[in-house]
């Protein structure tokens, strides 16, 4: 589990930042999307999805480098999986999300606890070992589990809507942003936390998008088409990444 390797996660830029929230966009209309519209009802899709995510995980595991393709493969099927965790609760077994929403917290916590006490650091920059790696993909699938309960306990129990919950999150993660730069908030505490708001900010981004309510708003696209959209736009800006090694450090645009 020590196997050294160069670190496999990108360089956090914009196209970071843009992806991800494309990803958990993706995440919330593609598992509608296989659910409803395929009719592969939530068992199945649920293990379609994790056999895909386990698949796309191994490949990932065997690379000793970060390359964008694998790892933004294993992030959108992650969010998507993630984004099923939360519905199989909800919808299959009526497990409330007031319920939820704080027992994903709980557990994304105590990931990060040992995360921390096994490892001694959370950074990002320092995933150059198996072990890190295991423990990076488990909070990652975690926050994405607690973003989707987070999110829609706002809009729809809330009653606030999809906009006005792109609006809270969005102004949320402007916040953290703000303290990092400005009051210099932990470089590793301001990243998580962004990381957590983007998933409930992407999954409003593609209700608003993809539903069409008179109690909650949005645009009316379908999963169908909102899926397609921002798919597309992951892979051009993937390929470009590829190319042009722009989120890469540069240990490993030397090598």
């Amino acid at each position: 589990m020590t196997r050294k390797m160069l670190n496999k996660v990108p360089e956090v830029t914009l196209f970071f930042w843009v992806i991800k929230i494309m990803c958990t966009t993706v995440g919330e209309t593609a598992a509608d999307y296989l659910n409803d519209n395929l009719g592969f009802g939530l068992t199945n899709t649920t293990y379609v999805t994790g056999g895909l995510l386990a698949v796309l995980l191994i490949v990932q595991f065997q690379l000793r480098r970060y390359v964008p393709v694998a790892y933004w493969a294993v992030v959108v099927v992650i969010s998507v999986f993630g984004t099923l965790i939360t519905d199989n609760l909800t919808d299959g077994h009526n497990v409330a999300l007031t319920t939820t929403t704080p027992i994903f917290a709980v557990i994304l916590a105590v990931v990060f606890g040992v995360w921390y006490a096994v490892e001694r650091t959370l950074s990002i920059h320092t995933i150059v070992t198996t072990r890190r790696e295991a423990f990076y993909w488990l909070a990652i699938l975690f926050t994405f589990a607690l973003g989707t309960a987070a999110g829609d306990l706002l809009a729809e129990k809330a009653d606030l809507g999809y906009a006005v919950s792109i609006a809270i999150f969005g102004g949320a993660i402007a916040a953290v942003t703000f303290a990092h730069y400005v009051f210099k908030m932990n470089a590793i505490l301001s990243f998580w936390l962004a990381y957590i708001l983007t998933r409930p900010l992407g999954a409003s981004i593609g209700d608003e998008m993809s539903q069409k309510s008179h109690k909650y708003g949005g645009l009316g696209l379908g999963t169908t088409g909102t899926s397609y959209i921002f798919l597309g736009c992951i892979l051009a800006l993937v390929a470009y990444l590829t190319i042009t090694r722009k989120d890469q450090s540069a240990s490993l645009t030397a090598t």
